[in-house]
């Protein structure tokens, strides 16, 4: 059995670190593999993605959650099946380039990596 690392933020003061407040050392390991699960993407691209602004609001739908009462673990399942359950639509790819159809939360975790692949060279 293999264990896998989980990237640490670089962003502790926004995206969704900085959004989860008291709850972010517990969120993140949870939040990280929960969107890899859903996406099917690395860790290190869903890293990129909640240190983002995007990450910010995924965070803001986590506490829409914990404001509802549902436990950490499920208020980030149930964020990640909303972001799954949208689809990107015809103004957010003309804006984004991301492919229209694309489930939201996969959508956005591509593209935060790629822009990070393009500001990195």
């Amino acid at each position: 059995m293999t264990s896998t690392t989980i990237p640490v933020t670089q962003n502790e003061a926004w995206g969704y670190w900085g959004t989860m407040n008291e709850h972010a050392n517990a969120a993140w390991p949870l939040a990280m593999n929960a969107v890899s699960d859903a996406t099917g993407q690395p860790l290190d691209s869903v890293r990129i993605f909640l240190d983002s602004r995007h990450g910010r609001h995924f965070a803001d739908e986590v506490q829409n959650g914990l404001f509802r009462g549902l436990p950490l673990a499920d208020a980030i399942n149930a964020a990640t099946q909303q972001w799954m359950g949208w689809k990107i639509g015809r103004q957010t790819s003309k804006d984004y380039g991301i492919p229209r159809g694309l489930p939201y939360l996969t959508g956005f975790v591509i593209h935060c990596e790629i822009i990070d692949e393009s500001l990195a060279a």
